[in-house]
């Protein structure tokens, strides 16, 4: 029997070198990308994941150059967003000899210099207000999670109350007693926004306050504010950032619905929703004063909702 084991052993054909060097290389560089795999953190593997989604960089870039060119292009051209031209007091076509290049509007304005005004309505109310939501969102989420009890009873059954009182009555009611004022749109949209944030903040603080590292905060003596604002709310940040870039076209939106209803921006500043309004009134004689402005608008709400999207897949835990 011994002998047969021997005879089998040493008919048994040894290895080639070059393969086992090639399991070695094989194995080393499955080692290697593992390590680099546990090396990233999540911010920088989120990173790697957007720059691979071609929709959520295309959108980006296209945000990008229409904020420059809302923001900076009015200083080149020939007429302001409220000047009217008393020699075309009349919807007229492109006129590159007068510098209207896309035209004007009913009452001789620059068609080109109201739409770029308008979308730096649409982008400060967008971003302001959803600061406004984020900031409100964030710290009554975190605080209702955290804490618990009464203090979550309390804040979440106003949540409730704010949730069915209707939209447009609210912010009737605002304009009715402190006046149509611009900056007052900021705070009225986002006193509005912040009620689902607050209940994603508060739902992400339920699921983070009985982990490890928060009970070892709480054991090294950390007080209550000093641990929602170093562990709680960066914790948190991956998925703001999702809700906020999902957040700021919906209420570019509601600022172009209410532009559009009479109850935004009042004139001679002006909205894409309120040049949409302009241009429905418009748009059998000079379809473009409503088109132009519509396509800007469909434009960036596509683009934060693709960049929402990116953001959403790049920064979810599973997908690593």
């Amino acid at each position: 029997m011994l002998g047969l084991i021997r005879r089998s052993v040493m008919t048994e054909a040894p290895m080639p070198p070059s393969s086992s060097a090639n399991l070695r290389v094989a194995h080393s560089e499955a080692l290697d990308a593992a390590a680099d795999v546990d090396g990233r953190s999540l911010w920088q593997d989120a990173f790697r994941r957007i720059r691979a989604n071609r929709a959520a960089v295309i959108s980006a870039v296209v945000l990008l150059v229409m904020a420059v060119v809302c923001f900076v292009g009015p200083n080149f051209l020939p007429w302001t967003y409220e000047e009217i031209d008393w020699d075309l007091l009349e919807a007229t076509p492109p006129n590159f000899e007068l510098g209207h290049y896309l035209g004007t509007d009913s009452l001789g304005r620059d068609l080109l210099a109201r739409i770029l005004q308008g979308g730096q309505v649409s982008f400060q109310v967008g971003i302001l207000a959803t600061s406004v939501a984020l900031v409100i969102g964030v710290s009554v989420g975190t605080l209702a999670g955290f804490l618990g009890g009464r203090v979550d009873q309390i804040l979440m059954r106003f949540v409730d109350v704010m949730y069915a009182v209707p939209l447009m009555f609210f912010i009737i009611i605002l304009m009715v007693v402190f006046g149509r004022n611009f900056y007052l749109m900021f705070l009225a949209i986002g006193f509005v926004e912040w009620l689902t944030m607050s209940r994603i903040v508060r739902g992400q603080t339920l699921s983070l306050k009985n982990k490890e590292f928060i009970e070892a905060a709480r054991a090294s003596g950390g007080s209550a504010s000093s641990i929602i604002i170093r562990h709680i709310v960066p914790n948190v940040l991956g998925v703001v950032i999702v809700y906020v870039t999902l957040t700021i076209p919906q209420v570019i939106l509601l600022e172009s619905f209410l532009s559009f209803l009479g109850l935004g921006v009042q004139p001679p500043m002006t909205s894409w929703g309120a040049l949409i309004a302009e241009g429905a009134q418009e748009m059998e004689i000079t379809p473009r004063t409503l088109v132009i402005p519509a396509v800007c608008l469909s434009t960036t709400l596509f683009c934060f909702n693709f960049l929402g999207d990116g953001l959403r897949d790049a920064l979810d835990p599973k997908e690593r």
